[in-house]
């Protein structure tokens, strides 16, 4: 593999001139869409990602120090700002993104790895707080970087492990392992339906004849480690442990993924109402996840685009994690002659949507898209296309 798109040279020019000796290895991690299947990962539920092809770049060296304790070095490119931290001393959050840096690391030491002292640089073209995990794309791609570095051996499962215990435990997201299997392990022209309870993994076929994804950002950033998306998880906890508490459901449940429909009726008269609607949410979209698979399958797109539809209703009047701006993305785009279908992508609460495009169609109801939004909002969501493309990659660096 070449090292040849343009922000890589000056990413490895970048490196040299900051820490004066040239990178080792190289490890990139992609973003990724969820096409359905949100707010279920952390229910043991079932999703629908795909890896896009827009990444995170991280550049290591190995830095020997004749004395003291190992010691990380780190340049994020982007931000033009460079940070440090001792490996035994890697336990206090700065709320910035060196957390996602020291989780990592903390969670490789966790596990018995020697890190040893390291000099990195990182540079994304994932966008930040947009809901296409910039933050799994960098715990991934870092992982993978230190571990051709050191020679760990590991496989892409396991990379993704490490990289959802860094932002879970580390950094308190609690997210599922939604995103950073995407990123691990994405395969080009192909979504990935992820049990998240055995973690088992089965490609679905995306067909780029008969359908193409745009991304259109509703202009609103967030951070989901602040309360919103905190209070959700905590919000299913609650309501399956309510559910369990009031003997209405099957006694083996282990998790809302085990719920089913006619569970809802008997919950409803002794679960708040907001609980109540919360597992109506994960109840119905494990349900689409199998629906959009068997519908993709068998070539049926415009099945699929029904289940977003639906999907992006849920999350919305269910879930209540949508804006207005989400919410007006999504409908403008499907009244467009092409779209087959529109919803919220990611955690919500601002964002990005996704629109499943006859691919003839993408240019035209992109412009529109685009011009119908900022009448109303002032600003240009920029409507991109993006690919299935590859889960994480690692290769040496010849000097």
């Amino acid at each position: 593999m070449k090292f040849e798109r343009p922000f890589h040279s000056g990413l490895r020019d970048g490196f040299l001139d900051r820490f004066g000796t040239s990178p080792q290895v190289a490890g990139s991690a992609p973003g990724r869409v969820n096409l359905i299947g949100e707010h279920t990962d952390y229910s043991e539920g079932f999703v629908l990602p795909f890896a896009i092809d827009r990444e995170t770049w991280i550049l290591a060296a190995d830095r020997r120090r004749p004395e003291g304790a190992a010691r990380i070095r780190a340049w994020a490119r982007d931000l033009d700002d460079e940070a440090a931290f001792e490996l035994d001393s890697a336990t206090t959050q700065r709320g910035d993104w060196l957390d996602y840096v020291q989780a990592v690391v903390s969670a490789l030491v966790e596990r018995g790895f020697a890190v040893g002292s390291v000099d990195l640089a990182i540079s994304s073209e994932v966008p930040r707080e947009a809901g296409l995990s910039s933050s799994a794309a960098l715990g991934v791609a870092l992982v993978t970087a230190l571990d051709r570095l050191r020679g760990w051996g590991l496989d892409a499962i396991e990379r993704a492990r490490i990289a959802h215990r860094a932002e879970n435990h580390f950094v308190g997201v609690g997210c599922g392992i939604l995103d950073p299997f995407a990123s691990a392990l994405g395969r080009p022209d192909f979504a990935l339906r992820i049990d998240c309870r055995s973690q088992s993994v089965r490609p679905i076929p995306l067909d780029a004849e008969r359908a193409v994804v745009l991304v259109a950002h509703s202009g609103i950033t967030r951070a989901l480690a602040r309360g919103d998306y905190r209070e959700r998880v905590e919000e299913c906890q609650r309501a399956f442990e309510g559910a369990v508490a009031s003997g209405q459901v099957a006694s083996q449940a282990a998790s809302l993924r085990d719920l089913v429909h006619a569970d809802l009726a008997r919950l409803a008269p002794v679960l708040d109402p907001a609980l109540l609607a919360r597992v109506r949410h994960v109840v119905s979209e494990n349900e689409r996840v199998d629906s959009v698979c068997t519908a993709l399958e068998a070539g049926n797109y415009g099945a699929v685009g029904a289940c977003l539809r639906e999907g992006h209703r849920s999350l919305r009047d269910d879930f209540a994690v949508s804006t207005p701006e989400l919410d007006a993305l999504c409908e403008i785009a499907d009244e467009l002659p092409g779209v087959y279908g529109s919803r919220l992508t990611g955690a919500g609460f601002g964002g990005c949507t996704l629109h499943l495009v006859e691919p003839e169609a993408a240019e035209t109801v992109a412009a529109e898209l685009a011009r119908q939004f900022r009448a109303r909002f002032g600003h240009d969501p920029a409507p991109v296309c993006v690919k299935p493309s590859r889960g994480a990659q690692a290769f040496d660096l010849a000097d």
